[in-house]
């Protein structure tokens, strides 16, 4: 670790004057956008702390369609629920003032449904008559616990969707986002089961107020073993010929191995079917966020609700991942240890080495150096005469810009060799002082091991306060850090026979993670097709060819 300023503890200070010019572009940008009718309710949510890029007219007058948070609202623009004890989740209302202010339209119709979700979620969760009432029904498996049954004398009507967890945190968390908007969309209940190991003890907090989404583990449907397999899966029983309206529950497999007859989950009519099922229980190790946009009946909705289709998981981010008081601590030190607090421009940096894509320490590092450099992410250094280094010395030459690095990787040797290039010219480089850090260095990554997945959960949020981002292309981790953001990274691009490639990194076209595995399937034609090719705001990614996103177009 390199280190040559001292520092307090201060918050960094928060762009105003890019958010006022960022709400100008803005307007422009999403004015085509207007085609959907506004709800009555468009109004209701919207925050005191927020500036109107976007309206409609009605009977009524303007309704916001789309607005900018302002710096400094802990609601984030009505985002965030204020219905929370401040000290049971110390990041919910602080995290914000650590990261730079959000440019990214948020539409008061997504807000007005969240707030609607967590009145249902309040009424339907563990702990209430109505889930009591649901699960007795399911452990009857009786006909009448078919969908729509769910309503019981109080006048709820409860359904759920039952995330199980597969993968590393990061693809956690993005089939977590994903399953939370397909939900939203359906007006089901989300319940997370943490597996045996209760892999997710310690590490979110209770994103929804007055509940919980922690499904007890004795009343999960099928208990453990879900796979492709399933006798109780969507794909099997489509195979079968069964009418799916009659089952009292059922498993979705929306892993990357998942067979022709799971993606028809993603066709209309097989949606009209499963909305008659209470209970889905779904697997899935991607985010799987941009096929709910080729679903019709969808389409309507997740336009009012997101106005920019490329700030799907930025928003959703934001809303439902606060990290727990534990890991908030962590990130709060390595905040502080980090140089971060009083840095003019911070830097995150993020390595990751595939098995299938294996290139050498040095090449890599080659690679990270080039595109910083190139792209003026990090000075360039150059031979330090005895005239400056006797300045930087002596302390009468103040450097015109204090940049911290931090570096998020399995391994040390980048930041350490980082660390010694600027080290050597004193800290100090182009007239900037240069200090990089890093938090952790666990070797390999150990899946379900919950210190571990504290500290990554941690490094995610730390790289989210950065003001520029280079991410490792195809990195799950990335895309989360990048979205909590609300930054474009620039991506390094995979090695090519274990050589860095001539173009070491490209800035990334949209902040929308990648969808590794896209259903390819064409649900009108009943065919193979190629879902980067059927709208053009879903394209193939750049740092995964086979796999789409969600861009603005």
């Amino acid at each position: 670790m390199v280190a040559r300023w001292q520092l307090g503890g201060k918050i960094p200070k928060l762009l105003v004057a890019a958010a006022s010019v960022a709400a100008v572009l803005l307007t422009a940008a999403i004015l085509f956008e207007t085609r959907w009718t506004p709800s009555s309710d468009a109004q209701t949510w919207v925050s005191a702390g927020v500036r109107v890029v976007m309206s409609a007219m009605s009977e009524k007058g303007g309704i916001p369609l789309a607005t900018v948070p302002n710096p400094g609202d802990r609601l984030l623009g009505g985002l965030l629920s204020p219905d929370f004890d401040d000290s049971s989740c110390l990041s919910r209302y602080r995290a914000s003032l650590y990261r730079q202010a959000s440019l990214h339209a948020l539409s008061p119709h997504l807000v007005s449904a969240l707030r609607r979700y967590e009145s249902l979620h309040r009424l339907c969760a563990p702990g209430t008559p109505a889930y009591a009432r649901a699960v007795e029904r399911l452990r009857a498996a009786s006909p009448n616990a078919s969908a729509g049954d769910g309503a019981d004398p109080s006048g709820a009507r409860c359904n759920y969707l039952v995330w199980t967890p597969n993968a590393g945190l990061g693809n956690r968390i993005l089939s977590i986002a994903s399953g939370f908007l397909y939900a939203l969309l359906t007006d089901r209940v989300l319940l997370l089961h943490s597996g045996s190991r209760h892999d997710l003890d310690g590490l979110f907090c209770e994103p929804f107020p007055g509940s919980t989404w922690i499904l007890p583990e004795k009343d999960l449907p099928g208990q453990e073993g879900l796979g492709i397999r399933t006798n109780e899966s969507l794909g099997n029983t489509l195979r079968r010929g069964e009418a799916l309206g009659g089952a009292p529950w059922l498993y979705v497999h929306l892993l990357h191995n998942y067979y022709a007859q799971d993606k028809l989950f993603f066709c209309d009519d097989v949606q009209a079917e499963l909305a008659r099922v209470p209970w889905l229980v779904f697997q899935a190790d991607n985010y799987f966020v941009p096929a709910l946009f080729l679903i019709p009946r969808h389409e309507r909705e997740l336009a009012r609700m997101f106005p920019r289709r490329d700030a799907v998981f930025h928003h959703l981010g934001r809303y439902l991942f606060h990290p727990s008081n534990t890991v908030w601590g962590m990130v709060t030190r390595y905040h502080g240890s980090s140089y971060f607090a009083q840095a003019d421009e911070r830097v995150g940096i993020q390595v990751r080495v595939f098995k299938w894509a294996p290139i050498s320490t040095d090449e890599l590092y080659g690679q990270i150096l080039s595109c910083a450099q190139h792209e003026n992410i990090l000075p360039g250094v150059s031979v330090p005469t005895r005239a400056n280094t006797a300045a930087v010395g002596s302390g009468t030459q103040a450097p015109a810009k204090r940049k911290a690095v931090v570096v998020v990787s399995l391994y040390n040797e980048y930041s350490e060799k980082l660390g010694e290039l600027y080290h050597e010219h004193g800290g100090v480089a182009g007239g900037e002082a240069v200090s990089v850090f890093q938090p952790t260095h666990l070797g390999e990554q150990r899946f379900g091991d919950r210190q571990q997945d504290q500290k990554a959960l941690a490094e995610m949020v730390l790289l989210s306060f950065a003001d520029v981002l280079v991410t490792t292309g195809v990195s799950t981790f990335g895309y989360v850090s990048q979205g909590l953001a609300g930054l474009r990274p620039w991506v390094l691009m995979a090695p090519n026979h274990g050589k860095a490639p001539d173009t070491p990194c490209r800035l990334a076209p949209t902040i929308e993670p990648c969808f590794h595995s896209p259903p390819n399937y064409d649900c009108r034609a009943k065919a193979s097709g190629d879902t980067g090719r059927m709208v053009r705001h879903i394209r193939h990614c750049e740092d995964f060819p086979q796999g789409v996103q969600l861009l603005q177009s």
